[in-house]
């Protein structure tokens, strides 16, 4: 059995299927925006990378125990490449997977998935709300703050922009202009 490449319409499509919550979808925007803008920076596939990070999370609302185990099994069922499944199951490597980041894809997504949070979180206290007029230094000043944004892993992301060969700050900026870009659809357009 041939595995398809999924468009980009069909992962939204099954991502929607089991997640219905607003934050999680959200999440997965920004993952999404994230992936695209750093394959757009490393003249990798956009497109590719956008999808990744689009579906890393799909398993979560629903099978929050069995976080990437049933990703990897829908995946598999609905014929996704094995190197689309196991870039996704690598942003859970040392959490909840042993699939180790490899690929700049793979190191790309275990970077940022937490960090996009914190982002998120950093931009929701700002007074503009917003993405679009933030810094790496807004980021990093609350960093050392552990219960602002206590669920984020500070390590992962030290750990991510260190395979990825790049600095705290320069992976924060990335990110954040990932997110900017899609900031409407993610809620951090600002008032």
């Amino acid at each position: 059995m041939s595995s398809n490449i999924p468009t980009r319409e069909q992962a939204f499509e099954l991502l929607k299927q089991y997640n219905k919550t607003d934050s999680l979808i959200r999440h997965a925007l920004s993952v999404e925006a994230v992936m695209k803008y750093m394959a757009g920076k490393a003249k990798e596939d956009v497109e590719k990378w956008g999808i990744i990070g689009l579906i890393h999370d799909l398993d979560y609302e629903m099978y929050p125990d069995q976080h990437c185990k049933m990703t990897e099994k829908i995946l598999t069922e609905n014929n996704w490449p094995p190197e689309y499944i196991r870039a996704v199951l690598s942003h859970g490597w040392g959490l909840v997977t042993d699939v180790e980041p490899v690929s700049r894809l793979e190191k790309t997504i275990y970077a940022i998935d937490e960090l996009t949070g914190l982002v998120a979180t950093s931009a929701l206290v700002r007074p503009s709300k917003s993405v679009l007029d933030m810094e790496a230094k807004s980021v990093k000043k609350k960093w050392n703050d552990k219960r602002f944004a206590a669920g984020v892993d500070r390590s992962v992301i030290e750990k991510g922009a260190e395979m990825l060969g790049v600095s705290l700050d320069e992976l924060i900026t990335d990110c954040i202009m990932g997110m900017r870009t899609e900031a409407e659809a993610i809620g951090l357009k600002g008032i």
